[in-house]
């Protein structure tokens, strides 16, 4: 017998989802601010570790632990890279989507 959790969604990698979403509405409104450019690389690379992260919140989800690794490899390079301003946020979802990939194998088992 599974338990309706195990079946239904993973906080973790909703909680990711939602902080890198957050991140990236302060990041666009730092930028509007400060009235610079925004780096397009980088958004990208949120909005891709976001929906990644998304998509893996479904455990029935194909390819779940793996979009759950890329998702965190791209957060923790993201956030390493952007730790002068609003990467340590970042690096903490990345750490959270690790956590949930490895999870998602034990799942499996």
């Amino acid at each position: 017998m599974t338990s309706g959790l195990r079946a239904g969604w993973d906080p973790l990698a909703a909680i990711t989802a939602l902080i890198v979403l957050v991140m990236m509405g302060l990041y666009l409104g730092f930028i509007r601010q400060q009235d610079g450019q925004v780096v397009a690389w980088f958004l990208g690379a949120l909005a891709l570790a976001a929906l990644l992260a998304i998509y893996s919140a479904a455990r029935t989800a194909l390819w779940r632990g793996l979009a759950l690794t890329v998702s965190g490899v791209i957060l923790k390079v993201v956030g390493i890279l952007s730790i002068p301003s609003i990467g340590l946020p970042i690096l903490g979802a990345g750490v959270l989507a690790l956590v949930a990939a490895a999870r998602s194998q034990q799942d499996r088992r």
